[in-house]
């Protein structure tokens, strides 16, 4: 379902990235496979370098569909970014994806904090973002970061899912402490 990423798979993630349905909401845009394979390239060295996390999404043939990120990586908090390609839509890749990501992160990697910032006018994740049950409207919550990701325009609302409550909805009240402790 998910694997490091690694430049083979530039080319089949660069025709899927590059959809009208898809590329607008995609935060490492390339106009170019060259771009995308230089993008990839980045992207792998900056997650040996601690910053991000990153991993391709394959189907069931194991072939690459999209990626899952976690980005700005501090105090063991980051944001989230995932884009599937258009042929994939709906067919349930996005949330199977998400949680191998976040029992990655919450269990190997140690994040407390997953943030997402969903612009307003991006129904089709906020509809995938709400279908969380562990998610929660973090505008409020987290003020100085939901002013950070409006600093230009107010354009974008904040969700966060914490390793409490991702722990809480899977092991509930009495297990939490065991899960914490392992």
């Amino acid at each position: 379902m998910l694997k490091k990423r690694d430049l083979h798979d530039a080319p089949v993630l660069f025709e899927l990235m590059s959809h009208p349905e898809v590329f607008p909401y995609v935060r490492h845009k390339a106009s170019s496979s060259d771009e995308f394979y230089f993008l990839t390239k980045q992207t792998i060295e900056a997650e040996d370098r601690g910053e991000l996390v990153s991993r391709t999404i394959l189907d069931e043939w194991g072939q690459p569909i999209g990626t899952i990120n976690l980005f700005d990586i501090q105090e063991s908090k980051g944001f989230l970014a995932t884009w599937i390609g258009q042929p994939y839509f709906g067919k349930g890749y996005n949330q199977m994806a998400k949680e191998a990501f976040f029992e990655e992160l919450f269990f190997q990697l140690n994040i407390e904090a997953i943030f997402m910032k969903i612009r307003r006018t991006n129904v089709r994740s906020m509809k995938a973002a709400l279908k969380i049950p562990y998610v929660s409207i973090g505008n409020e919550a987290y003020p100085e970061v939901f002013s950070w990701i409006n600093r230009t325009d107010d354009v974008y609302d904040l969700y966060v899912i914490t390793k409490d409550q991702y722990l809480f909805h899977y092991y509930g009240e009495q297990n939490e402490e065991e899960m914490l402790e392992a």
